[in-house]
């Protein structure tokens, strides 16, 4: 079996990960919120606001405070001369090898929550789908979006 990928998305994705789990879950709390605003209105048995917090405080643990750390820890990568090897994944491990050849064209994309850390993600696209390799510093971002597109160009002139 193949060793897997050596490099690592910058830890700061971590954090931009965070916030992002964290504004998602400000959505589920504002729904718990109005639950018991609904209740209290209309008289209602308070014990649906009660699960909901209980649903909302542990979908904010998980995907806030344990789901990030272990995504950062699996996600790695790999540049090669013919292809390009992803690993990604905390219950089901996916890795991925996508042949140069393929690669019809590579994109780096920025969000205001990876701006705000200097992180940026490569975005690489073949004819049947696009995979991406997060949260990597801006300037490795744009080193690897460089390199992967001279590569891949270098395989099409060989054909």
């Amino acid at each position: 079996m193949r060793q897997p990928p050596i490099n690592r998305i910058a830890p700061d994705a971590i954090k931009a990960w965070k916030i992002s789990a964290a504004i998602a879950e400000g959505m589920l709390w504002l729904i718990t919120i109005a639950l018991f605003v609904v209740a209290f209105i209309f008289e209602f048995s308070y014990w649906f606001g009660a699960v909901a917090v209980l649903i909302s405080g542990m979908t904010t643990l998980f995907f806030v405070f344990l789901l990030p750390k272990l995504r950062w820890r699996r996600w790695r990568y790999e540049v090669f001369e013919q292809e390009i090897y992803i690993q990604h994944g905390i219950l089901i491990v996916s890795r991925t090898l996508v042949p140069m050849i393929r690669v019809q064209h590579v994109d780096t994309k920025q969000g205001p929550i990876l701006k705000k850390y200097n992180l940026a993600s490569v975005e690489i696209s073949t004819a049947a789908t696009t995979h991406e390799i997060p949260a990597l510093l801006e300037e490795d971002a744009s080193e690897l979006r460089d390199r992967i597109s001279a590569l891949a160009r270098v395989d099409e002139d060989d054909v």
